[in-house]
């Protein structure tokens, strides 16, 4: 009998023999050939921005632009930036290694990191569900309005909505082939949801390109406005980039997609031009075109703005009817992506912890543990999307943990043998893992403990 791993990848075929081939013969040709092959084989990375362009990055990125004009324009970039220095070294670990990933930081770093990634994935995946659904089912409903068909149920959208994440879910670890289709259809919304809002940038139009570049560089975090402080912002946003969750799907997709060590350049640029440059584009045209409208309406007061209102606010700017439904049709791309990944996250804690095989009928079950969060669609309707921005720090909290353990694995001569990262470039690259661990699990820590009171009132408001 044919034996299987249980990423669903069968351990006697090579269902990637053609890629594999292709990348035996770019190596060691210049980078630029190189990229060209390589552009033909992003994947992961999609996921992964796709799983990032989500609720908790549009609320953080509406309330920047609302609030604070092109002034945090910055933050996008730099949170990614950090965010693929430390996926850089995950999927190093994962395809440079045999070990299953979950195993290997319970073996080599530790139970109580591996417990707290896979926990943290897990409740962070759940939680997530609730305003990803609120705000999907928000969009929906206005999408309805919009476009003449009024009254659509928030409950019927979200019920919608959870039909369509069912049916996509169930697509990832049939087959090699369908992994590639969830990939393909993932780079596709990724790349539709850069479009809607770069649409709706061009359609407001850019009023101060100095102020716009300023925005991109000058690093700085303003005061309160409206009853919003900017550090707030930028540590949502922070936090929003890469979470707990997305770190423990991002090894596991690799080795269900059948990648291996020939696979580690490409991996670095699939984060690059995968997840980083659609990120930052996407999160950087919100900021801008909420900021080229409602950050110039004297009608915004702060906390209190939903999705919702941010469409018709932006109509006034590019159109009554096609403002409200590409920019509708851009937030309700991130929810809908999120929410797929999310579940998928799920799946794969379950198969860790329990040993189970990926793709089978438990896995399946393991991934409707998040399908609760459609509540949300009744429950939070009408709420503002600030619910998301103290979410986007709770969840956060869980990621330093996570990273220590992949600090210690990036040093272990057991788990990676004689290819652990050496030499003045392995020094220096774990430096700057270490560097981002202690600046995220100390500002993290320090903000959430003193604005714990906060955080609570702006759930349960």
């Amino acid at each position: 009998m044919e034996a299987s791993t249980s990423e669903g990848v069968s351990e006697t075929t090579d269902p990637l023999g053609a890629e594999r081939a292709e990348l035996r013969a770019l190596a060691g040709k210049p980078v630029g050939t190189r990229l060209r092959g390589y552009l033909r084989l992003l994947g992961p990375g999609y996921m992964q921005s796709a799983m990032t362009l989500g609720g908790g990055t549009a609320s953080s990125a509406l309330f920047a632009g609302a609030t604070f004009g092109y002034g945090l324009l910055w933050v996008a970039p730099v949170a990614m930036a950090m965010g693929v220095c430390m996926l850089a070294a995950v999927s190093y670990q994962a395809l440079t290694s045999d070990e299953r990933p979950w195993r290997a930081m319970h073996e080599h770093a530790g139970p109580v990191f591996a417990w707290a990634w896979a926990l943290g994935a897990l409740v962070s995946s759940v939680i997530w569900q609730f305003p990803q659904y609120a705000l999907a089912s928000a969009v929906l409903v206005d999408l309805g309005d919009a476009i003449g068909q009024p009254g659509i149920p928030p409950g019927g959208a979200g019920l919608g909505v959870l039909a369509w994440a069912l049916g996509v879910s169930t697509l990832y670890g049939r087959s090699p082939r369908w992994v590639r289709v969830y990939e393909r259809t993932l780079q596709v919304m990724v790349w539709a949801i850069v479009l809607c809002f770069g649409w709706v940038v061009v359609q407001t139009g850019v009023r101060d390109w100095g102020a716009l570049a300023a925005g991109f560089l000058a690093f700085d975090v303003p005061g309160e406005v409206h009853g919003i402080a900017g550090v707030t912002l930028v540590l949502s946003g922070l936090s929003a980039a890469v979470g707990v969750n997305m770190v423990f799907l991002y090894p596991y997709s690799l080795r269900t997609r059948g990648w291996g060590r020939e696979h580690r350049e490409l991996a670095r640029v699939d984060l690059g031009l995968a997840m980083f440059l659609p990120y930052v584009l996407a999160v950087s045209l919100v900021i801008i075109a909420t900021a080229n409208t409602i950050h110039l309406d004297p009608q915004y007061a702060g906390m209190k703005l939903s999705p919702v209102e941010a469409s018709r606010v932006l109509a006034h700017g590019v159109g009554p009817i096609a403002g409200r439904v590409v920019f509708n049709l851009g937030i309700l791309g991130m929810a809908l992506s999120s929410i797929t990944l999310q579940m998928l996250t799920c799946g794969f804690v379950a198969c860790e912890i329990f040993g189970w095989e990926t793709g089978g009928a438990r896995y399946r079950m393991a991934t409707w543990l998040p399908v609760p969060g459609v509540l949300g669609s009744v429950y939070w309707s009408d709420i503002a999307v600030w619910v998301a921005v103290p979410t986007n720090i709770v969840c956060g909290l869980f990621l330093p943990l996570a990273y220590v353990g992949f600090l210690v694995l990036q040093r272990s001569s057991a788990y990676l043998g004689d290819e652990r990262p050496s030499g003045v470039g392995g020094r220096l690259w774990w430096l700057a893992m270490l560097a981002i661990t202690v600046f995220l699990g100390g500002f993290l820590g320090w903000y959430a403990i003193q604005n714990a009171p906060r955080f609570l009132q702006a759930v349960t408001a």
